[in-house]
C-alpha cells in the first residue's frame, strides 16, 4: 500500500477534527438537552433553567463524588458550595453542557465553546477520578479534545466560525472566539 501525503485517511486533518468535534458536540448536546427546560417570563419570553428532575438529582450525585475524594479542597467545595446551592450548580452543569454542546455540534463560537467544555471536563475529572480508570481515562480523554478544538478553533472547518469568517470582516479580536 502507498502512502502520498501521510496516511491515507489523514489528506484532511482538519475534516476528521470537524468530524470529532461535532461527535463530541452531539455527546455534549444529549446530556445537556436531558437537564434543561425553558420558563416563560412574564408570559412571553422563554428562559432556560435546570429540569426539577437534575435539581433533584444533582446533589445525590455530588454526595457521591465527595464521599471518597482525597483531595480536600474538591472535598470541601463539593460539600460546602455545590450541595448548598443545587438550583445554581444544576443550571450551571445543565447550561455548561447545552452551550458547549451546540457550540461544538455548530462550530459556532466554537473557541468558547470548548473553553467551556474544558472546564466542565477538569472540574468533573477532579471530583471523581478516585472512583476508578472510567472516569479518569473518559474525562482525560475529553479534555484533550477540548484543548484540542479550542487550539485548533476547530469550528472553521464544516462549522458557522468558519462560514461567518468567510462571509464578513471580523475585526482581529473578535476572531479569536471562532
Amino acid at each position: 500500500m502507498h502512502f502520498q501525503n501521510g496516511a491515507a485517511g489523514m489528506r484532511h486533518p482538519d475534516r476528521w477534527l470537524a468530524l470529532l468535534r461535532i461527535a463530541v458536540g452531539l455527546w455534549f448536546l444529549h446530556g445537556g438537552t436531558r437537564k434543561v427546560t425553558f420558563v416563560l417570563w412574564g408570559g412571553f419570553l422563554p428562559l432556560p433553567t435546570a429540569t426539577d428532575r437534575w435539581i433533584g438529582f444533582m446533589p445525590k450525585r455530588i454526595a457521591e463524588f465527595a464521599s471518597g475524594n482525597p483531595i480536600e479542597w474538591v472535598k470541601e467545595f463539593l460539600e460546602g458550595t455545590v450541595l448548598h446551592n443545587p438550583k445554581l450548580f444544576a443550571g450551571l452543569t445543565a447550561w455548561g453542557e447545552f452551550s458547549a454542546g451546540v457550540g461544538l455540534t455548530l462550530g459556532l463560537l466554537s473557541v468558547l465553546a470548548g473553553l467551556i467544555g474544558l472546564v466542565m471536563m477538569v472540574i468533573y475529572f477532579l471530583a471523581t477520578f478516585w472512583m476508578g480508570p472510567g472516569p479518569q481515562g473518559f474525562h482525560l480523554l475529553l479534555i484533550m479534545c477540548m484543548i484540542v478544538f479550542v487550539a485548533s478553533r476547530a469550528g472553521r472547518t464544516w462549522g458557522l466560525d468558519g462560514w461567518i469568517l468567510s462571509r464578513f470582516p471580523v475585526p482581529t479580536l473578535a476572531r479569536l472566539c471562532c
